[in-house]
């Protein structure tokens, strides 16, 4: 499934939509909301979104920037078309290998993945 295209979520409705409705899965350096979407055609599409309690711009940024290569590696094979998912940075997720917020996408996402019937 390596074909599937990533689009991102830029409307704050959008991130609002997915925290009200979505289903959640917590790990060690993120929170992986997502929520099945009805939009034609289907898509996986993606949000970051890091809070100013976590750190100032400078490491919100780096935390920003590691979870985009995460997301190249794990969503691009494992993203279902058709689903929205937003990544909520952590403060570990700073000081964190890089291995471990692969990981800990790998196994938030088939938790959402169960949640929603996957």
């Amino acid at each position: 499934m390596s074909g599937v295209t990533l689009i991102t979520l830029k409307k704050r409705d959008e991130f609002v939509a997915l925290s009200k409705k979505g289903s959640h899965a917590r790990s060690h350096t993120l929170i992986l909301q997502a929520l099945k979407s009805d939009r034609i055609p289907p898509a996986v599409r993606f949000g970051i979104t890091v809070s100013g309690k976590v750190g100032n711009a400078v490491v919100r940024n780096r935390i920003k920037r590691r979870f985009r290569s995460a997301i190249g590696a794990v969503l691009k094979e494992q993203g279902k078309p058709g689903v929205d998912y937003v990544l909520v940075g952590r403060n570990n997720a700073m000081d964190a290998p890089f291995e471990t917020i692969v990981r800990d996408l790998n196994y938030t996402l088939a938790k959402v993945h169960t949640m929603l019937g996957f």
